[in-house]
């Protein structure tokens, strides 16, 4: 059914003349008019901006003379609910540029009626009215920058790559404000060129792409100035209009930052019995602009502890959960270096840099970085590159080696918004000489395609890896492709991975496989009366098949058809009624992972099931999500209830509920369980700058209860000082646990720990 070995080179090249050949079909489909105009918004929408010597003060007001001459752009256009019309409720956004700032001011016509989640920064997607813009440079429709704010003023920022993809975990310094009014607010904004990245006196470079948008939840419409299909994000700049400068644009001058930091707290482990643990530490972060788009980051002691906790997850997967980056050193760029391969193939995992697995226990601890850098950036229009160094302390408590990790990354573009992308990822533990894992190294290919319309989109890439042991299946290979348009997407994604393929630096699960994935929806948007309630209705099959190496059978698979019902008022519901699972387990497995009898290895299982889901109308001040699945698992039944009720006290923050009860039957004699994963959450904002939030975790599964208190005050912009305090607890009695010679009961210390944090960003 599947060959053995597929060669690498005829391999790349078929995916590559198979993903191209879907480019040119998609190309030359059938666009409705919206869609064509789209393609040609660089040319139909364009804005012309001039310099001003007038000094602007950003208060909301737009009380200078200059904001009355300049060249006004509106008649913004309805992505949703419709995007066949002009917006209901409109905007009119001013631009202008002096040597260090580039200015938007943006009138919002709205009622007084606003929807905000708080006065938090860095808020939820889809969760508050906002103005926002988005910048492309270099003209690339591949990689820019998103700033966003709310009614209130509050900000938030992100960096685009991929063309639709944002980590809104980028910060950095830009200024604004916001009025409100009986039938508007008004937005000023002042961005420093030193917080963008473009070049300079380069041919074409005198223009820039850009859009402004709107997301007006009184009306729940979205809409923006260069119009966007229903079928795509908002964020997707392949539709940004043009902003033609005056001339090119200021070269930002010296741009250097130092954000040093200090930290100091205490610790108490219960469960060892030690005395209270009292830290301080020092370091920095430095930012170099070795040109206006290509940046040097480097850090000396860095505190990577985290000021916000991870939170927990009911685990009934046989394999590891990744979790999201959130460390501001590795955050810019971030895709240049973590983007290859796949969600669940990636060569370079960044959170392995600064922790390690105890040598004792087999448990991951914190391992303590002495210092690394990072270059990262553009040359020119084309060429984009990365390299990272980090170098991590030896643990003598832990028994892990001193290591190092270095990554570098190139990327080329290739035609309009297709690149080819090459890593190489190095793991060395250094005077380690004979051991079997001293180093691990990943060299990889990638291609990404994404074809001018925006509805296909494409990748390839292939990856080998480097031990001191030289065996066979040192390899990793994937391709796919997805289409986005108006009537059905499709999606599909091919993998074979060697069954000696691994990544010390990366997120590789598991190995050993092929695998076949893919999904098809069908879209309608209903007409009549109906389209007054619903706005789209979808329906599809999808699929997904790992057939094993070792073993030469199908491992795992799962099939069903799911709908989705989008409302006008923002509610969704969706369902697979009938879904099918097949497990066969290679290893011994205990399905509810509560370390009890386990299934054996070698055997196999089918089970069906039902899953629906609800979410309600985001923009009530009550709102909740809900899914359920019923049905079968392995050889026993389960029920699966997860709920999160939030209730918005605007624009004070927001009190949330999280709810997951999980009830397992299994036959003799394997576990019963009843898991419980409860987490209440309050997350206050007593000002824009002043935040407080504050949540618990009962998690029977891991027989933990935590509680997790962050205050943060943010001084000036990208400076600030964070109070936090965790403490942790076993959630019930234990017999078979120990601690100081006597038997876990319930509500029993483990640690406590209070830390202190100061962080404070220096302009040179």
């Amino acid at each position: 059914m599947f060959s053995k070995k597929i060669p690498f080179i005829f391999f790349f090249l078929f995916s590559f003349a198979f993903i191209s050949s879907a480019q040119l079909m998609a190309d030359n489909s059938h666009s409705t008019p919206l869609q064509m105009k789209n393609a040609d918004n660089n040319k139909n929408f364009q804005l012309n901006i001039n310099r001003t010597t007038s000094e602007i003060k950003i208060d909301g007001i737009l009380k200078e003379d200059i904001w009355k001459n300049l060249e006004v752009k509106t008649n913004f256009h309805q992505n949703f609910p419709y995007d066949s019309s002009k917006a209901l409720m409109q905007t009119e956004v001013y631009s202008t540029f002096d040597d260090d700032n580039l200015y938007i001011a943006a009138i919002c016509y709205q009622p007084k009626k606003y929807v905000v989640q708080s006065l938090k920064r860095d808020f939820g997607n889809g969760s508050s009215d906002i103005f926002f813009i988005l910048i492309d440079p270099f003209k690339d429709k591949l990689n820019g920058f998103y700033f966003a704010v709310t009614p209130y003023g509050v900000q938030k920022e992100g960096l685009i790559f991929n063309g639709t993809d944002m980590s809104v975990d980028w910060d950095n310094k830009w200024f604004s404000e916001a009025t409100q009014h009986e039938d508007k607010y008004i937005v000023e904004i002042a961005i420093p060129f030193k917080t963008l990245r473009y070049k300079l006196n380069t041919k074409d470079l005198n223009e820039w792409n850009i859009n402004f948008c709107r997301n007006n939840l009184l009306i729940n419409e979205r809409s923006s100035w260069a119009p966007i299909g229903r079928n795509f994000r908002m964020i997707d700049i392949n539709f940004n209009g043009t902003m033609k400068w005056e001339d090119a644009p200021p070269k930002p001058g010296s741009n250097t930052s130092i954000i040093p930091f200090l930290t100091t707290g205490s610790s108490k482990n219960f469960i060892t019995n030690t005395p209270v643990k009292k830290e301080i530490a020092a370091g920095f972060d430095a930012k170099f602009a070795l040109t206006t788009s290509l940046n040097l980051d480097v850090t000396v002691n860095p505190d990577f502890a985290q000021v916000e906790v991870d939170q927990q997850v009911t685990n009934l997967s046989r394999f590891e959960i990744s979790f999201p980056e959130r460390r501001q050193f590795f955050l810019e760029n971030r895709d240049l270096f973590g983007s290859f391969g796949t969600g669940s193939v990636n060569p370079f995992f960044s959170r392995r840099i600064g922790l390690g697995r105890n040598m004792n226990n087999g448990q991951n601890v914190k391992v303590p970085i002495i210092a690394g850098m990072r270059l990262s950036g553009r040359l020119n229009k084309d060429w984009r590159i990365g390299l990272l160094n980090m170098q991590t302390a030896k643990s003598e408590d832990f028994g892990l080696p001193s290591t190092n990790f270095t990554v570098a990354a190139v990327q080329r573009r290739i035609g309009l918004r297709n690149n080819l992308g090459f890593i190489f990822v190095n793991k060395d533990e250094l005077n380690n000489p004979t051991s079997k894992t001293r180093f691990n190294r990943v060299a990889g290919l990638d291609f990404n395609l994404a074809d001018k319309s925006g509805k296909l989109s494409g990748k390839t890439f292939i990856h080998k890896t480097f031990t001191p042991l030289s065996l066979k299946g040192q390899y990793a290979m994937g391709t796919g492709m997805r289409y986005n348009g108006l009537k059905y997407n499709l999606d599909y994604t091919y993998l074979n991975i060697g069954t000696n393929y691994k990544s010390d630096a990366g997120f590789v699960p598991r190995n050993g496989y092929y695998r076949h994935e893919g999904n098809m929806s069908f879209i309608f948007f209903p007409k009549g009366k109906l389209k007054n309630k619903i706005n789209s209705i979808r329906f599809g099959p999808d699929f997904d098949l790992f057939y094993g190496k070792n073993n030469k059978r199908t491992t795992d698979w799962d099939a069903g058809a799911t709908f989705r019902i989008g409302f006008q008022n923002s509610a969704e519901l969706s369902a697979s009624l009938l879904r099918f699972d097949y497990t066969f387990l290679f290893d011994a497995f205990d399905p509810t992972n509560t370390g009890g009898a386990k299934l054996p290895a070698g055997s196999s299982f089918t089970y069906k099931s039902t899953r629906i889901s609800f979410r309600s109308n985001q923009r009530k001040k009550l709102f909740f999500n809900v899914t359920t699945r019923l049905g079968e698992y392995f050889n026993g039944q389960i029920s699966q209830h997860q709920t999160s009720l939030s209730y918005r006290v605007q624009p004070l923050g927001i009190f949330s509920l999280d709810v997951n009860y999980t009830k397992i039957n299994l036959p003799a004699p394997y576990n019963d369980a009843t898991l419980w994963l409860i987490g209440p959450k309050a997350e206050l904002s007593f000002s824009k700058s002043v935040f407080f939030n504050a949540f618990l975790q009962y998690n029977n599964q891991v027989n933990n209860f935590n509680l997790n208190a962050r205050l943060q005050w943010r001084f000036k912009p990208v400076s600030d000082f964070f109070l936090v305090y965790t403490d942790n607890y076993f959630a019930f009695d234990d017999a078979k646990t120990f601690v100081n010679n006597r038997a876990v009961q319930g509500f029993q210390n483990k640690n406590r720990a209070i830390i202190a944090k100061f962080t404070y960003w220096f302009n040179l």
